[in-house]
């Protein structure tokens, strides 16, 4: 198969959008005096803001950008990734880890997570809704994301290779979305027993 090699371009951005790098690290120390205190409020805060935006980045992702970009030309898609890919790289893992250890702690201080709740089961399907999701987001959607960039940062990308791991990304994000869903309906379950 011929590769799409693409004229050299001037990598002008930045992998790790490093301006970010001060809210990310503020994020997290919120998030550790969260857990750490045990505070009610500031748990499902960070697990319900983490959960509602991983979930709407998720759908809008793969039903909505998924589709524009598919039918985008590449170079047109590689100019839309040097802006778009080194924000996800920092945006989802920290709303995954928001989630995760908000929703974690928050079962532990509300004894979600004891077999004799009566919460415990949705508890239980969540968790493995979510590790799957988890699994999806750090294990694929990261790892294209990065792919992508070090492409883009290439003297010569190649527009197929970019191509072939945005639409992982892209289909990946659509998996997580519908996943997304499920988790919807068990949260509001949990939030109605």
């Amino acid at each position: 198969m011929a590769h799409t090699q693409v004229a050299p371009t001037k990598s002008d951005f930045k992998i790790v959008p490093t301006a970010a790098l001060p809210a990310v690290a503020i994020v997290f120390i919120c998030l550790i005096v969260a857990v750490a205190t045990n505070r009610l409020w500031a748990l499902d805060f960070f697990h319900v803001v983490g959960g509602g935006l991983w979930t709407a980045i998720d759908l809008f992702l793969g039903f909505v950008i998924g589709p524009i970009i598919g039918n985008m030309s590449i170079p047109a898609r590689m100019e839309f990734s040097k802006k778009f890919m080194p924000k996800m790289l920092l945006l989802m893992p920290t709303l995954v880890i928001m989630t995760l250890a908000g929703g974690w702690q928050l079962a532990r201080h509300e004894g979600f997570i004891l077999s004799s709740d009566k919460h415990h089961s949705w508890v239980v399907a969540s968790m493995i809704v979510v590790g799957a999701m988890a699994i999806v987001a750090l294990g694929f959607l990261e790892p294209a994301n990065i792919g992508v960039l070090f492409e883009l940062k290439k003297e010569h990308p190649n527009g197929e290779v970019i191509g072939r791991l945005m639409k992982r990304f892209l289909y990946t994000a659509g998996l997580t979305g519908a996943m997304q869903v499920a988790t919807l309906i068990i949260m509001t379950r949990i939030a109605t027993l």
